[in-house]
């Protein structure tokens, strides 16, 4: 017996890692019974247009009809025998008409019937009426008559509310894994709404599969369902293409041994599929556990009573956490925005327990931009987490919940306001400071002049002189035309944005000429900037009755016969001795000594 197991381990495994067995059979996975040939494909398309007439005559005169298909002539023999049909009636060779209609019109049938044989006759065709219900269908499952649902899901169909379409991508879903698994296939059984006839043509058509995993010894239990999952999923694309329709295969897929434990154990869901599922396919396993469930054979064990039991014990406990989960989930929604606002404002966010205490200070004392109801709300939020926290608080009502969420919500959009304020205030500053900044430090180098003429001077004195690059000009002139709308309210984020990071450019250069000049205020006062020696730079300051030379923080006097240490507070009460002055002369002697002390040099004017 174990050496049994064992091939038939091997020969699975082969199976599940080789698909050349199943390449090398014929595409279409329907049944020999349920096959159309391209002749009799043929005579159907012949029989469209008349049918097509027919359809529409049955719809419209009984319009909950399911279903009408033509059976496969292969399948003619099963249904013709298993209804009883006089032989005279079987000579002739009938093509077999297949009508699905709700199971509450059942009782109508001998009414129905000779209608719709009267409008058959109309066609003039060889036809043989079958008119079914649902469950007639389902009962072909229970009595192991597999064959005749391959081919009632193989029907032509001359009209179709989604139900044959449905059955067809199950039955062809299920073949495809018989041809791959062979006679590992347990059971193949559908479910939910195809069983129930609700099925419309995009309605999901549940389905699940049971693997006899007894034989299987070599692989571990849990690898070798996901192998079979991957390979049953993978099917599901090839049968949805092949049934051509949109209705979504959902497959569940178990092992045997899982599936009889879970049957033990009175698994809701394992017990719903026995009660409602239908077996297109079943060795003998399906179909004793529906009849023993129906016979009241299958109880839980007391293990399995006590553990469903113990979930009636623990919701009031699990209710009490998510109440309390979700009072936390509010207070960060109160607590985080805020703090982000509080960062937005230009400070660094507060802990928990101070976040009410600064916001109050900020935005309640200060700004006047909120009301104190949202200062009450944000502190009931961080007093409740506090309880929490401190294990005071241990439960509370979902009535508390419902409040809490409405302040919340309502707190969330005054905060989304506020940080329109703030953020047109931040502008304002932003724009404000950079425009002052450079202003000012123009003004250093060109006196107390307007915005105009100091742009002017910048021009002239640096940009044109090659001090400041050229691009800087463009710069300061789009600055002060944001600081005039600035005034009127008009600045956003982006023109605030678009200019900041050239304008600290700006201010970094402004600021490092300054540097190089030790200057503090220089409006009479003569610039040159030398060049010597190797690429060595200097600032030529000359006043008239005193001349220096600035080379970074190294400040020079330019002597009748040679360079004197000087310093800062020199060259500053020099520059503002030549204040007022309309005109500065300079003497050819200071490049004489400068040329005598350093060498060669440049002058760049």
């Amino acid at each position: 017996m174990s050496e049994k197991k064992t091939k038939s381990s091997e020969k699975l495994e082969k199976v599940e890692n080789s698909n050349k067995q199943y390449e090398q059979k014929p595409a279409i996975a329907i049944p020999e019974n349920a096959r159309v040939d391209e002749k009799q494909l043929e005579k159907f398309e012949k029989l469209k247009e008349k049918m097509e007439s027919f359809k529409k005559e049955v719809v419209k005169k009984y319009a909950f009809t399911m279903a009408i298909g033509i059976l496969p002539p292969n399948a003619s023999v099963m249904f013709e025998e298993d209804e009883g049909l006089p032989k005279e009636v079987i000579e002739t060779k009938p093509i077999h008409l297949m009508i699905i209609i709700p199971e509450e019109h059942y009782n109508e049938i001998p009414k129905i019937k000779p209608e719709i044989i009267k409008m058959v006759k109309e066609l003039k065709e060889n036809f043989w009426v079958h008119i079914k219900t649902p469950v007639d269908l389902w009962n072909y499952g229970l009595d192991s008559k597999f064959e005749f649902l391959d081919a009632i899901s193989a029907s032509y169909p001359v009209y179709d509310n989604g139900f044959l379409g449905a059955l067809r991508v199950a039955n062809i879903h299920k073949s495809l894994l018989m041809r791959k698994f062979e006679k590992y296939v347990t059971s193949y059984v559908i479910a939910g709404s195809l069983v129930r006839g609700t099925a419309g043509k995009d309605s999901d058509v549940d389905v699940f599969v049971v693997i006899d995993d007894t034989d299987v010894k070599r692989m571990p239990r849990l690898e070798l369902l996901d192998k079979l999952k991957n390979i049953i999923y993978d099917y599901i694309r090839e049968a949805t293409a092949l049934a051509g329709v949109k209705n979504i295969l959902s497959p569940q897929v178990y092992l045997l041994t899982d599936f009889w434990q879970s049957v033990k154990d009175a698994h809701p869901v394992i017990f719903t599929f026995i009660r409602d599922g239908i077996p297109l396919y079943d060795r003998g396993t399906f179909i004793p556990w529906k009849l023993l469930l129906k016979m009241g054979k299958i109880k839980p064990s007391p293990e399995a009573i006590d553990l469903y039991m113990k979930e009636g014990d623990r919701t009031e406990e699990m209710v009490k956490r998510r109440l309390i989960d979700a009072m936390i989930d509010i207070y960060y929604g109160v607590l985080t925005p805020t703090q982000a606002l509080i960062m937005l404002y230009g400070m660094a966010p507060p802990i928990h327990k101070e976040t009410p205490k600064i916001f109050n200070e900020i935005f309640y004392d200060k700004e006047k931009l909120v009301e104190k109801k949202y200062v009450a709300i944000l502190e009931k939020a961080v007093t409740l987490f506090k309880e929490y926290e401190h294990g005071k608080l241990k439960e509370i009502s979902g009535k508390e919940i419902d409040t809490l969420m409405d302040e919340c919500k309502e707190y969330n959009k005054m905060l989304k306001k506020l940080r329109e304020k703030i953020e047109k205030r931040v502008y304002e500053k932003s724009t404000d400071e950079i425009y002052d900044r450079i202003f000012n430090l123009l003004k250093t180098f060109f006196g107390n002049k307007p915005e105009k003429a100091l742009i002017g001077e910048f021009e002239e004195k640096l940009v044109k002189k090659g001090k400041i690059e050229q691009r800087f000009s463009k710069i300061i002139k789009r600055l002060a035309e944001i600081e005039k709308e600035n005034k009127k309210g008009n600045v956003g984020l982006r023109d605030v944005d678009a200019i900041k990071k050239e304008a600290i450019e700006l201010i970094n250069s402004l600021t490092e000429y300054a540097q190089r000049a030790e200057l503090i205020c220089t409006e009479k006062g003569t610039i040159m900037q030398i060049i010597y020696g190797t690429n060595r730079k200097a600032e030529l300051v000359l006043t008239g009755n005193e001349n220096f030379l600035v080379e970074g923080k190294n400040i020079k006097k330019i002597g009748k016969e040679k360079l004197i240490d000087s310093n800062k507070e020199e060259l500053e009460k020099a520059l503002a001795e030549s204040r007022g002055k309309m005109s500065t002369k300079i003497s050819g002697e200071v490049f004489t000594i400068l040329e005598k002390e350093i060498g060669k040099f440049e002058v760049v004017i």
